[in-house]
């Protein structure tokens, strides 16, 4: 069976073993039921998630111009605290900016490699926490707009790292942590702004990813160079797919390729 479309992050499910979904245009594909099966990825072109043009991607699936104009790829997305929406001043569209910015968002405690302070908008929880392969996680404070988590998480990455160890997630190199002292230990370094919304009193979230067999050197495929791979999938963890020869591909990080996937039962 083929299928071909352009690559978008996969949408996941959380369950008693998180089920993941590859959208290819016409048909969705779930990965799960995959496991243990034959795959062949082909690059066969591009397509910018923007404009839908047949432009090299940039960044974030978006080609060169897309990205410096589109209000999707504005720099408050990957950090935070550079949100004006709340005070009506415009980045790139204030309509699109008060839509995202001015809703409610939880600065979050996550356990993947390692112990990781976190952004997200509280709609995307726990899908962001899936998508950085956490097995764990926790929310410290919900905020009402964006800039509000931003400088949170600003001020807590002092204490914390706010980056994951790709390698180590993949590995499952997981360092028994206790999110809960975590969560208590960094509330004195919440910014007065945000501490009357600290949230008290909450439980971990456990995740559980479909992984037959982790690799023990995780080694990136990068398919506009390679152009053609094909293996055994035994494994989906964060927004990776794993493969048998210790292979994994970033979906995310491939937004905007356009790919045959073949599928041999």
């Amino acid at each position: 069976m083929i299928y071909q479309g352009v690559l978008k992050k996969m949408m996941t499910e959380n369950s008693d073993e998180i089920q993941y979904y590859l959208d290819m245009n016409d048909d969705f594909i779930n990965m799960n039921q995959l496991l243990n099966t034959t795959i062949t990825l082909d690059f066969v072109t591009y397509e910018c998630l923007n404009c839908h043009l047949e432009k090299e991607t940039y960044r974030q699936g978006f080609c060169k111009s897309c990205f410096f104009d589109t209000p999707n790829a504005g720099d408050w997305i990957m950090r935070p605290e550079l949100s004006t929406a709340h005070l009506g001043i415009e980045d790139r569209n204030l309509a699109y900016e008060k839509s995202v910015q001015l809703k409610p968002h939880i600065v979050y405690l996550a356990n993947s490699s390692n112990v990781k302070v976190g952004v997200t908008r509280k709609q995307q929880v726990p899908t962001r926490w899936i998508d950085q392969g956490a097995h764990e996680a926790i929310e410290i404070v919900e905020v009402p707009n964006r800039y509000l988590a931003g400088i949170t998480e600003v001020a807590l990455k002092a204490y914390v790292a706010d980056k994951t160890n790709w390698r180590k997630m993949l590995k499952n190199e997981n360092v028994d942590e206790s999110l809960l002292e975590w969560r208590d230990k960094l509330k004195q370094y919440i910014p007065d702004e945000a501490k009357a919304y600290f949230i008290e009193n909450n439980k971990e979230t456990k995740l559980n990813f479909p992984v037959i067999k982790y690799p023990e050197k995780p080694k990136s495929l990068n398919l506009k160079k390679t152009l053609h791979y094909t293996g055994m999938l035994v494994g989906i963890k964060g927004q990776y797919l794993i493969f048998d020869d210790e292979t994994v591909f970033n979906v995310r990080a491939n937004e905007g390729l356009v790919v045959s996937v073949k599928v041999k039962f």
